[in-house]
């Protein structure tokens, strides 16, 4: 957007705005936005590029897209939101679904039945390989083998067992819960999150049962429930630094810790609130700095590395493209997993854009699909991200954009 059509796109924002009788704050409680953001947009100060944002402030005055910016793709050629869509994990949804395991309930057996708690965590290993490298479908059939097991073992196993049993549950759930996030379904990562945590409790492992809180919060932002993303981690940010302050924290408390500040940096980022969200990064980056390594605790990766992969995320979602790129460029994410390192470049890709600087962001969501391929034609900001380069191009679009936004279902 040139200055001058930022200044026609703000006055059109107003004056929508105005006919409807909605102050600044009004409007960006409507959108999650604060009064400050409006004001900016209003005043041609802030631009406004991205497809998903316009969508939000068109919703948030009522009117159509083609109403705020006349270019913008039509409604026919938008796809579909995410759960109305067939994808990867709709076996894994399926799986969910209902009550997890009638026929357990329904035993008439006196005694115990024997389970292999080694065998159990060998499959819980292979779910969390199969989130990690965002290999859903195959993790969509894995989950729908394992969760039955692991629910009728539970239920059924010797006492001595059940604990053990419980926590490999509640580790199966958090990897179901990661996966639906990624791909968007985040009313049954909720689902698979409250799950966890109530297995995690009957575990009698409570770092675990935080773990579970974080992918709860993580859910709830997806959901656009930012208020209750931030009550969620803020309580159990809370609880840790109290029984923190009367011990020395363990490594694996503090990459629950850490892990829990930077989901309330996510959360303030999408709610506009810049200085929260540098505050939130400015804690993980001090609780890393104490963890002094990268770590994989309850499968958070959380470290140094992981903190930076997320500054560059949340720099994005600010709009401060070129604060992304200076920390994204130094970051080396070589030792993380699939997921992480093609996040980065995602995020990468999506600050070039920002930028409009297509043939970098091309070349970063390619490289992004080349380490993990899934990862980019489901994530839901790597598809928009393509859709707006598709925008941006036009009738000029290079090939190897036009073949990769087939792929990822982006052609909209």
């Amino acid at each position: 957007m040139s200055p001058e059509e930022r200044r026609a796109f703000g006055a059109r924002v107003a004056q929508l705005r105005k006919s409807r009788g909605m102050r600044q704050d009004q409007l960006a409680a409507a959108i999650s936005r604060t009064a400050s953001w409006v004001s900016q947009v209003e005043r041609g100060v802030q631009p406004v590029v991205r497809l998903d944002v316009l969508q939000l402030l068109a919703n948030g005055l009522g009117v159509s897209v083609q109403t705020l910016r006349p270019d913008a793709p039509p409604p026919a050629a938008s796809p579909p939101a995410a759960s109305d869509q067939p994808n990867d994990l709709d076996l894994a949804r399926l799986s969910l679904s209902g009550h997890p395991a009638l026929d357990a309930l329904l035993a008439t057996q006196d005694r115990a039945v024997a389970h292999d708690p080694a065998e159990l965590a060998g499959t819980v290993e292979r779910l969390w390989q199969l989130t990690h490298t965002t290999r859903f479908a195959e993790l969509s059939s894995a989950i729908a083998d394992a969760l039955p097991r692991l629910e009728r073992a539970a239920r059924t196993a010797d006492a001595g067992d059940r604990a053990e049993i419980h926590l490999l549950l509640s580790q199966a759930y958090q990897a179901l819960a990661a996966a639906f996030v990624r791909q968007d379904e985040a009313d049954a990562a909720w689902v698979a999150a409250d799950r966890a945590i109530r297995a995690a409790e009957q575990s009698g492992q409570p770092l675990h049962v935080f773990a579970g809180t974080f992918r709860m919060a993580h859910a709830f932002v997806r959901l656009q429930r930012l208020d209750q993303a931030e009550h969620v981690a803020k309580m159990a940010v809370a609880a840790l630094r109290t029984h923190s302050s009367t011990s020395r924290p363990s490594p694996e408390t503090l990459s629950v810790l850490g892990s829990l500040h930077l989901v309330l940096a996510l959360a303030a980022a999408r709610g506009g609130r810049r200085e929260q969200a540098r505050r939130e990064i400015a804690s993980a980056r001090d609780i890393a700095a104490q963890l002094g390594e990268d770590r994989n605790d309850f499968n958070l990766e959380f470290g140094p590395t992981n903190v930076e992969i997320q500054a560059v995320s949340t720099a994005v979602e600010l709009g401060d493209a070129g604060e992304a790129l200076e920390l994204g460029h130094r970051i080396d994410a070589g030792r993380l997993s699939p997921e992480r390192r093609s996040r980065l470049l995602i995020d990468l890709g999506r600050a070039h854009a920002q930028r409009r600087n297509l043939g970098e962001a091309l070349d970063c969501l390619l490289r992004a699909e080349e380490v993990a391929p899934e990862s980019v034609r489901n994530h839901v900001a790597a598809r928009a991200t393509i859709r707006e380069l598709i925008l941006i191009a036009g009738r000029g679009a290079p090939p190897d954009l036009v073949k990769l936004a087939k792929r990822a279902n982006a052609t909209g």
